[in-house]
């Protein structure tokens, strides 16, 4: 999507009729142009009506992100962020990983409608379309070292989890490391990029990509089971709203995590850690398997699964968790 279209989505948000002269007049630009730009939204899975006569209008009305209703839902919170909200980007977390790298301050925060390069764990893509998720970074800065920070992304799976429960989301689940899931299927995911000395200071990029209103084509896109909160809460949320909530959380549990790391929200993550007790296979980075039975986390948030020879412990690298056939 280039900026033409964006600014053509921009115009139908609503969910109103809007002419192709009067979209072409206003954008300064040619019918063919608009009717163009219309088509690579089609083509990307944002449904539009064209009615002769009345012009275009979407599918149902979208709401973009505000920066504005950001701040004004973050209250006292809004100064411990800098948010910016771009159309579109490669992919939130390496623009920002290039912007700590330069000195960004501490709660910088990147959202983008639209990530050409997004990506989750493992490298594996991250799907979304304009308005349908909400796809961010977030820069934290820590007087400690890389080891400090084990734990870091199921300390932000913790923050994700109490602020689902504030819209409506109540019954989600965490997958070790970074998964938040939904009956089975994958509502959110974490990854985190660091930079800085082993021994500190260090900083983290935490990018979130969380479905909210997701089209059944997209979802089908996914090489997973995938659900999103309009589904798991019966009601699209207010994605600016959600997103500042999101932001309160984080801000709160990375700022006890700087103090005393991960171990004040073990027990909070493992009343959430949906594979609990469960039979489970893991996969290494070799081709190994490891079954066993899934025995919640340590207090560096390392995986503990029993097998029969003893109680084994995993860190993140390159692991894989599956429930066992």
């Amino acid at each position: 999507m280039n900026a033409l279209t964006f600014h053509a989505l921009r115009m139908l948000a609503d969910g109103e009729f809007r002419s192709g002269e009067a979209m072409a007049r206003v954008l300064g630009v040619s019918r063919a142009s608009v009717w163009n730009a219309l088509h690579a939204l089609d083509d990307a899975g944002i449904e539009i009506f064209k009615v002769r006569g009345r012009g275009y209008r979407l599918a149902e009305p979208l709401a973009l992100l505000d920066p504005d209703a950001v701040r004004a839902a973050l209250g006292p919170a809004a100064p411990r962020f800098s948010v910016e909200v771009l159309d579109r980007v490669d992919s939130t977390n390496t623009l920002l990983m290039r912007r700590a790298a330069a000195g960004a301050a501490s709660g910088t925060v990147i959202a983008a409608e639209w990530q050409t390069e997004g990506r989750g764990r493992r490298g594996r893509a991250w799907h979304a379309l304009p308005g349908a998720a909400l796809t961010f970074s977030l820069l934290w800065r820590f007087e400690q070292g890389a080891g400090f920070l084990a734990g870091l992304s199921l300390a932000a799976g913790v923050a994700m989890m109490r602020a689902l429960a504030q819209h409506g989301v109540p019954d989600a689940g965490l997958k070790w490391p970074n998964d938040v899931l939904w009956r089975g299927r994958k509502l959110a995911g974490i990854l985190i990029e660091m930079q800085g000395d082993m021994l500190g200071p260090s900083a983290a990029v935490v990018g979130i990509g969380l479905n909210c209103r997701m089209p059944a084509a997209l979802l089908g896109r996914i090489d997973q089971p995938a659900v999103d909160i309009a589904t798991a809460a019966g009601a699209a949320p207010h994605r600016s709203r959600l997103f500042a909530s999101l932001l309160a959380e984080l801000e709160r549990v990375f700022t006890e995590f700087a103090r005393a790391g991960f171990a004040p929200f073990r027990d909070e993550w493992q009343g959430h850690d949906v594979y609990r007790g469960k039979p489970v296979k893991i996969a290494l980075p070799d081709g190994g398997i490891v079954n066993g039975t899934a025995a919640g986390v340590a207090e560096n948030g390392a995986l503990l699964v029993a097998t029969p020879t003893g109680q084994l412990r995993f860190h993140t690298g390159d692991v894989s968790l599956r429930i066992a056939a």
